[in-house]
């Protein structure tokens, strides 16, 4: 640790670790995290020999014939009793199954061992009946009893859990059910089915009502000068025949908001209500217009896309957009800036897929976390044909990030609306609705924005991206203003490379032929998906963790040798996630002269991590497993161990994330706990692991200006580093948060940046 940098121990006895508290990565047997409790076993004190078994028997069947044996042992005694009293060769006494009750000191003794290794070998079992005077077949059978009743109960949980939410399922759908069948449209004066009804078929009967009070008053007008009535010509409606209401649940795979429930967010996204009736046909229209203008915008080239100097980016032609479209949401409004970008790439999903994932907000958030920070569905009001969302549309808000404390969020209300047209494309459009029912002042519009996806062979999809925002980017800090006003930070080619680098991240945890041939290679399929789950949720909560949400509320320090370090607590009870207690979040963004490819190689190398990593404490840093998510070798999630000097952190194992793509880098890492990742490494449930992550946000600054050099990969600029650390600093959730475990944190983040700073030779920086 550099010279003059004090971490009070008083204060904060430990740093970042498995154990939840500041930084202590120590052993797992004094661990805060261990959230997987073993309760007794039910049969803990009964041990059966008069099993006749071979070598081959499966560890089910031998538990399956213990469990008989003990039935037996029970139920039959009274039975045999008797038979042994009759007849003059038998013993008078009664005869009773042998069993053998552990000591309350052999119970404990296995129970920590269960802790640290529930499958032990026969050595290990061996070692133990030595040790506790036991005989290893009884030892062994222990531990499979020990763990059938550890997969029972979780089953019963799961089933349990699974039950009330499909119950609650069935409830909601009947309400929905009963509310619906009444129903009739306040417009048209027919009936609807808001579940079925094809949106287009909604949308033409409002034009026939509208066309018909059109034609109605040209017939008086023309009465009153002719003297006769125009002939009123009939206008004729979609034969709508009458079809159950069912506004299929499972479609949206039980997305919150379905039916209008809204759920705590930031201020706009609290402020902000599912729409009225008088709303909705004023939503069709815009929705409509909104679809042929992205369908334009993402086809048409000159005059209104234009090169940018570079000749990279396509930039908008303003003048040429308001001559096309002069109507759309608006004017813009005063002081706001436009941004508008296009891109296309190739990637691997099909379109059906692809579709589903836009159009699901829980799936959507996730596969964008690094941009969607929070998103919610106010209410479905169509669910599209059945069987597919074409024609579906739903009423939305969101709030987009850039991972870093700098640069606020981006809230939008917004409708999004998805249609299948007739060459086998595929469109979704977002479009804002302030300007049908303003709210508070918004710092963000979204002009019509979404994709076009077009199927192509072999499971891959062309996707054509426009993003299209007028915003107040006001509060941005001066270091990430070019960023932000390039259209870098919030456009289309962000969207574009973060989908693609995610369908690649998709396609390596549905791969079966993964080779074994490399040293740390997970081939267990479960393994890798529960392994990789684990990482995205890890990902998650440090994006979330760092931004400037307007759920968040930040304290600035200043003196650590960047910019701002911004520090926030937040509470945490009943997240099994995450350990309980307080957490303190920190993060930092600065400047580098340095290119991100580099920047990204030297955080993500485990040969290089104890030149800024100061709690591996200078021990030696090795990756023990590791899952390749894409064709570029940064993309991976690994498993590390630090084997340091220091006895408190001997054995730490870290779960790291590492992704990268044109646009933007992450390294993420969170210490976990060695028992439950050996839960996950087999296939078991990683949302019982608690996280605490922390990690780096890497974005290229966007100039040359600053006179660095090309790097090898052809890059050229600086890089924006955020730097952001999660921290356990009581685990009781009612504490108060001590000055002193802040400037811990503070000191923590300072010595960071410096040593990141001094390894990649930018001290001055």
């Amino acid at each position: 640790m550099p010279a003059g940098v004090m971490i009070p121990a008083r204060n904060m006895p430990s740093m970042i670790g498995v154990n939840g508290n500041v930084g202590g990565f120590g052993s797992s047997s004094g661990l805060a995290l261990g959230q997987i409790m073993f309760q007794p076993n039910m049969m803990e004190g009964h041990e059966f020999h008069h099993l006749d078994m071979t070598h081959n028997t499966s560890e089910g069947d031998m538990t399956r014939i213990r469990d008989e044996e003990f039935d037996s042992t029970n139920t039959k005694s009274g039975s045999e009793n008797q038979e042994g009293a009759s007849g003059d060769d038998q013993d008078p006494r009664p005869k009773k199954k042998r069993y053998h009750r552990h000591t309350q000191h052999q119970i404990q003794e296995m129970e920590a061992f269960f802790k640290e290794c529930p499958h032990p070998d026969d050595k290990q079992r061996k070692e133990l009946s030595r040790e506790l005077g036991l005989e290893p077949l009884q030892v062994k059978f222990w531990f499979q009893n020990k763990r059938t009743q550890m997969k029972t109960q979780h089953e019963r949980h799961e089933n349990t859990q699974l039950r009330n939410e499909n119950e609650k399922l069935r409830a909601d759908n009947m309400r929905y059910r009963e509310a619906l069948s009444n129903a009739s449209c306040p417009n048209c004066g027919g009936p609807t089915a808001i579940g079925e009804m094809s949106f287009d078929e909604h949308h033409l009967r409002l034009e026939n009502t509208r066309l018909r009070e059109e034609i109605d008053r040209i017939s008086a007008i023309a009465a009153r000068y002719v003297g006769k009535p125009v002939v009123n010509y009939p206008v004729l409606s979609p034969p709508m025949p009458p079809r159950p209401v069912d506004l299929g649940v499972g479609n949206f795979g039980g997305q919150p908001g379905l039916g209008g429930d809204i759920y705590e967010a930031g201020d706009l996204l609290r402020s902000i209500s599912a729409p009225t009736e008088a709303d909705k046909p004023m939503i069709i229209e815009l929705a409509v217009a909104a679809m042929e203008e992205l369908i334009r915008m993402a086809q048409m080239d000159e005059p209104l896309w234009m090169n940018s100097l570079d000749g990279i980016d396509a930039v908008l032609n303003e003048d040429e957009y308001i001559r096309i479209f002069p109507h759309g949401i608006g004017p813009k409004p005063t002081g706001f800036k436009c941004e508008a970008s296009r891109e296309s790439a190739v990637v691997i999903m099909n379109h059906i897929n692809l579709v589903e994932y836009l159009m699901d907000v829980n799936q959507w958030s996730t596969l964008f976390s690094g941009i969607v920070s929070r998103a919610l569905t106010l209410e479905v009001l169509s669910t599209g044909v059945a069987g597919n969302y074409n024609g579906a549309l739903q009423v939305m808000t969101a709030e987009f990030q850039l991972p870093t404390p700098l640069v606020p969020t981006r809230e939008s209300y917004y409708v999004r609306y998805c249609k299948q047209h007739a060459d086998g494309t595929w469109a979704v459009v977002d479009v804002s609705l302030d300007s049908i029912r303003p709210g508070p002042a918004a710092r963000c519009r979204r002009r019509p924005s979404g994709c076009l996806i077009q199927e192509m062979p072999n499971g891959y999809s062309k996707v054509t991206w426009v993003e299209h925002v007028e915003v107040d980017d006001r509060g941005v800090h001066n270091l990430y203003k070019h960023l932000v006003s390039s259209g870098h930070a919030f456009g289309a080619k962000r969207w574009v490379a973060t989908l693609n680098r995610q369908c690649e991240r998709l396609a390596s945890a549905m791969a079966t032929n993964i080779p074994a041939g490399d040293a740390g290679v997970i081939t267990n399929q479960e393994g890798r998906k529960s392994m990789m789950k684990l990482a995205e949720r890890m990902v998650i909560s440090f994006c979330a963790g760092v931004s400037a949400s307007t759920a968040h509320t930040w304290t600035t320090l200043s003196g650590t040798g960047a910019d701002d370090v911004r520090v926030m607590t937040r509470k945490s009870v009943d997240d099994p996630g995450r350990p309980p207690g307080i957490v303190l979040s920190a993060a930092t963004s600065f400047w580098l002269p340095v290119p991100p490819k580099r920047v990204f190689d030297f955080l993500r190398d485990e040969n290089t991590r104890n030149e800024w990593d100061i709690l591996s404490n200078g021990g030696v840093v090795q990756e023990m497993a590791h899952i390749a998510n894409g064709r570029d070798t940064g993309n991976c999630v690994s498993l590390i161990r630090v084997n340091s000097a220091n006895s408190s952190q001997s054995n730490m194992l870290i779960l790291q994330e590492s992704c990268t793509d044109q646009t933007a880098s992450f390294v993420i890492y969170a210490p976990v706990d060695i028992v439950a990742m050996n839960v996950v490494l087999n296939g078991g449930d990683p949302d019982y692991v608690a996280l605490l992550p922390s990690g780096f946000a890497i974005f290229p600054d966007g100039t040359a200006a600053h006179g660095v050099g090309m790097d090898e990969s052809g890059s050229t600029g600086g890089s924006l580093l955020t730097v952001a650390f999660q921290i356990l600093v009581d685990s009781v959730p009612t504490a108060k948060l001590s000055l002193g475990s802040v400037a811990t944190v503070n000191n923590l983040i300072a010595c960071t940046v410096e040593r990141i700073k001094a390894s990649l030779s930018c001290e001055s920086a």
